[in-house]
């Protein structure tokens, strides 16, 4: 017989879709989440080897008490939210260890009527999804914050030129062209600073604008260029984050040949297409700060 054994594991409920909304005044509020728990610990090894659910928190309960606490505690932020969530299974239940809760956050505004925002009437924005993560593992707890789909172009400001060139090599150097990407960036916040409390939804906002901002003013050379600047002034502007990790795909828009109809095309009619594309990822870190590789153990990947 052929020797197995188990490896590493965690269990839960995904995408539960949470929806929050404050009625304290004639104004309301909403919070939307889309919520994933998943816990782990050596002791529920028996529920993959013999069956044995002594011990397993049915992935329904974990569905209900992610509504719960929506009600009970509030979702003052993703981030705050997940981490009273990983905190609960842990203190309540001995043989958890630990987890991954993550979300995303799909933000609303104001729909406005006569020129007013209406108080309990909405329409989604469509400027990236935000992301929240808590991940205890290890005897750690991290928490990381981010953003997704946050597609992005600017169409002069970028140039690709100087490569290596062999035999396969067909693409033509250019000083000017169209730079568009759909970013996905999280950011992992330094232990001392969750301990001291962040304001996550005024750092979302903040870094949100300085990687917009970044990527708006840099002259690139290559998308890869741009990905380090935007890390690099998002560290800048937030003492609270150890490091930044960016999955960005180019989305490649290409000069349409416009001459078998006898019609010039001096950088106006672009093909966008959507695949093959180059896909760039890289991490900015602060210097000095530790490395936390749990931080990031089966969290969703970026693309």
């Amino acid at each position: 017989m052929v020797s197995v054994s188990l490896g590493a594991n965690k269990y839960g409920k995904a995408e539960n879709r949470v929806v929050r909304i404050y009625r304290d005044t004639p104004r309301h509020e909403i919070v939307d989440l889309n919520v994933s728990s998943q816990l782990r610990g050596a002791a529920l090894v028996d529920s993959y080897l013999t069956g044995d659910n002594a011990l397993v928190v049915a992935t329904d309960t974990q569905k209900n008490t992610a509504f719960a606490f929506a009600k009970e505690f509030g979702i003052p932020s993703p981030e705050e939210y997940l981490l009273r969530l990983g905190e609960h299974y842990v203190s309540e239940f001995d043989w958890i260890e630990g987890g991954l809760w993550h979300a995303e956050q799909y933000e609303w505004e104001r729909i406005v009527v006569g020129g007013v925002p209406h108080d309990h009437s909405f329409v989604r924005k469509g400027q990236g999804t935000r992301l929240a993560a808590v991940q205890t593992i290890d005897g750690a707890t991290h928490v990381t914050g981010g953003v997704k789909d946050l597609t992005v172009l600017k169409s002069t400001g970028s140039e690709f030129a100087g490569f290596p060139r062999d035999r396969y090599t067909t693409l033509v150097e250019t000083n000017d062209r169209i730079m568009a990407t759909s970013v996905t960036g999280r950011w992992r916040f330094l232990p001392a600073a969750v301990e001291a409390g962040i304001d996550y939804n005024g750092l979302y906002a903040e870094v949100l604008d300085v990687l917009l901002a970044t990527f708006a003013t840099v002259h690139s050379l290559a998308l890869q260029q741009t990905l380090f600047a935007m890390g690099q002034a998002a560290i800048e502007a937030r003492p609270e984050i150890a490091e930044v990790r960016f999955a960005m795909p180019n989305k490649h828009h290409f000069t349409y040949d416009l001459s078998p109809f006898g019609l010039e095309n001096p950088g106006e009619v672009f093909w966008a297409a959507d695949r093959p594309y180059g896909l760039i990822e890289g991490t900015v870190t602060r210097d000095g700060a530790a490395e936390a590789p749990g931080a990031w153990v089966d969290l969703p990947a970026f693309v």
